[in-house]
């Protein structure tokens, strides 16, 4: 059986903790960075745990090797 492709750009926004649970960063982080204020900025620094099955799957589905 061949190799899948990666789906690139998925492999670059999401990685795995070392528990295994799918870890994703908040998009917007250098959008209009002067209008926000230093708690909203800080937020977008820590990476957040992806909840949804649907959208675990589908990561799975496009990046296979990413574990």
């Amino acid at each position: 059986m061949p190799k899948i492709k990666t789906h690139k750009s998925t492999a670059k926004r999401f990685k795995y903790s070392s528990t295994g649970k799918l870890m994703r960063m908040r998009q917007g982080k250098g959008h209009l960075r002067r209008k926000k204020s230093p708690t909203v900025k800080s937020a977008y620094s820590h990476a957040h745990v992806t909840e949804n099955i649907g959208a675990r799957r589908r990561i799975k589905r496009l990046a296979p090797y990413l574990e």
